[in-house]
């Protein structure tokens, strides 16, 4: 049954960056004899208090009424809801989890944020993610010798995922590495690099940064930062770097200044829990990586606000990177009774805002990130429950995938996003789209389009290592298709595998790329990172489930000058569209896959394809009433 329909989108929303006090219209779609409808009007709750207005009939359109309300945004973030008020005393709420028959959450209302959008250049994105230990060795950096943390490894060696080698195993990529492969990047068609931290540190990944004012020089040091991202501009590649809020490492200038010295200047800008500054607070209780304090004045002046910050510096000429992916943002001025995150958050965007407007910031949230997802902050995301966890249930192998191991030994319990629960959950499509829906119901539609969308990432284990047979195209085709950033982690477009998020932490294979095996697979990522591109609707559209089932996921992308149709299954599709479902299937054309399209003269439409399969069509625009 196809039923009424509302998101964020330009279709349905004449502002989604609103200042308060403003008045936005907000539009309906109802199909042609759902009803009849006595009435459709919007309830909002600014201050906590309801506040309705009432919609008028703007007309028909291709077999949908279209209905328009106007909103007062009174508050920051401004949730709404429709209901309609059916001839025969029916009532209806629709929320952004869908139509239902009784009173619905505010959580998961649809949602206005008055506050500044992110640029219009994120949502037409493509991620691409490396970390710099693991990407490209150049020969400049035979230079440097290896420090005295690291446990030197061969580019051919394996990953040891077992501590020490953990985090001291040293490859030794470098910037002038990454540079060396920027054509590679052009050629798969990414126009975002992020890299993960390059500041001076005592393990490979760099979290646990020593200084926050110099690039390591192990990778080459600021001249090459400055090279890598001029030669990325040159090309249309914009950089964005990986900060760590939440803390530092416990080799850190301002820690060691105040670790056993009372007193210190930087004494501040961390939770020591004993009288001689011996004892503190670190994240998870790891010792190497010392909590910040948020409520230090001084940190936040050193670290965000002053003209030479950490935040400010690296945004400004010679660098000019692009905005930053912020670390464990989500527990970042969180202590106990201590909860400074929306501060923290807050100051962090206002002044990369004011240094470059264009610039973006994405914050870490790996679980349930809605309360922090509002946009007074984060433009969005990188969060596993609303795309990547559901899509492995779905798409992997069942229960039982293999565990870690190394040298014959179990190093781990079989993986899931560092989840104790047995393995890969096993997921239906249904199940897929049910957490879709239930994990984005709390962000408003703006912030949706910003939240990060891997398959994985340096974290996590690779999708590749439990992925079903031939599930490969329908995983890459829906990360490049649904509301979201598409992420690829710098190995993926090559097949690469791991078990967990260290061993996901692969050599590239240079040397081995032309190979058959994997040129077929960077093929099929260059193709569908190519359907992202050309299609802007898929970056900035809404959406619209047009049929979910155990096996297959179908819904359309749509804007007022392209619609594309996606078909996603794993065990095969023969699915069938009622009449006035999909106005212009009549004139779909092939942009992607093996199935078939067939549209009748009633208008419903027939979609078949074997399985695992993923394809996509374009359609004309939606047509919506004159006047």
């Amino acid at each position: 049954m196809t039923l009424p329909h509302h998101d964020g989108s330009p279709l349905f929303v004449s502002d989604d960056a609103p200042a308060l006090g403003d008045t936005v219209s907000v539009r309906l779609r109802v199909p042609a004899g759902y009803g009849p409808l006595r009435a459709v009007r919007t309830r909002s709750n600014p201050d906590h208090e309801p506040e309705w207005t009432d919609a008028v009939l703007l007309g028909a359109a291709d077999g949908w009424d279209w209905w328009e309300a106007p909103i007062h945004v009174r508050n920051p973030r401004h949730g709404y809801r429709f209901v309609l008020l059916h001839e025969d005393g029916r009532v209806e709420w629709l929320n952004q989890t869908g139509i239902h028959i009784g009173e619905t959450l505010d959580a998961e209302d649809f949602a206005l944020a008055a506050t500044p959008a992110a640029p219009a250049w994120l949502h037409g994105s493509v991620m691409y993610q490396v970390f710099p230990d693991r990407f490209a060795r150049s020969v400049q950096a035979d230079e440097h010798p290896t420090p005295d943390w690291a446990i030197p490894a061969s580019w051919s060696d394996p990953v040891d995922p077992v501590v020490p080698g953990r985090s001291k195993q040293f490859y030794g990529g470098d910037l002038p590495g990454v540079v060396e492969h920027l054509d590679h990047l052009v050629a798969l068609g990414v126009d975002l690099l992020y890299l993960t931290p390059v500041f001076p540190a005592a393990s490979n990944h760099r979290y646990d940064a020593s200084s926050f004012d110099t690039i390591d020089p192990l990778l080459g040091g600021e001249d090459a930062y400055v090279r890598l991202i001029e030669e990325a501009h040159a090309r249309g590649i914009r950089v964005i770097g990986d900060l760590t809020s939440n803390h530092s490492g416990d080799r850190h200038e301002w820690f060691q200044q105040a670790l056993g010295h009372p007193g210190a200047e930087t004494e501040s800008f961390y939770y020591f829990t004993d009288a001689g500054n011996t004892a503190y607070e670190s994240w998870l209780g790891t010792p190497t990586l010392p909590k910040f304090n948020w409520a230090s004045d001084a940190l936040r002046e050193r670290f965000i606000t002053a003209e030479d910050s950490v935040v400010a510096k690296w945004l400004k000429p010679p660098y000019s990177i692009d905005g930053w992916r912020i670390d464990v943002a989500n527990m970042t001025g969180r202590l106990g009774a201590v909860d400074l995150n929306a501060e923290v958050r807050q100051l962090l965007a206002e002044t990369v805002r004011a240094i470059n407007p264009d610039a973006i910031v994405l914050g870490e949230s790996t679980n349930d990130a809605a309360t922090d997802l509002q946009g007074d902050g984060w433009h969005g995301a990188m969060t596993y429950p609303a795309f990547t966890r559901p899509l492995w249930g779905w798409l992997s192998e069942p229960i039982g995938a293999p565990y870690l191991t190394y040298d014959g030994q179990q190093v781990t319990e079989p993986w899931f996003f560092t989840q104790p629960i047995g393995g890969i959950p096993r997921y239906t499509a249904r199940d897929f789209a049910d957490a879709v829906t239930r994990f984005t119901a709390g962000i408003p539609w703006r912030v949706r389009l910003g939240n990060m969308q891997p398959l994985d990432t340096h974290d996590t284990a690779r999708f590749a290592t439990n992925a079903a047979p031939g599930t490969m195209p329908v995983a890459v085709g829906l990360s490049m298709t649904m509301p979201g950033v598409p992420v690829i982690f710098a190995g993926d477009e090559f097949g690469l595998t791991g078990a967990d998020g260290e061993s996901s932490r692969t050599p590239m294979p240079w040397s081995r790329q032309h190979e058959p095996e994997l040129a077929e697979v960077f093929e099929t990522y260059r193709s569908l990172v190519g359907l992202r591109r050309s299609h802007p609707v898929l970056g900035t559209g809404g959406m619209r489930w047009l049929h979910v089932d155990d096996e297959t996921v179908v819904f359309v992308r749509e804007s007022a000058e392209e619609c594309v149709l996606v078909l996603a299954t794993r065990g095969g599709a023969d699915v069938e569209l009622a009449p006035g479902a999909l106005p212009g299937a009549a004139d779909a054309v092939e942009l992607y896959g093996d199935a078939t399209l067939a549209s009748a003269s009633d208008g419903a439409v027939a979609l078949a394809a074997e399985g695992p399969a993923f394809a996509a069509w374009s359609l004309p625009g939606v047509r919506m009433p004159r006047g």
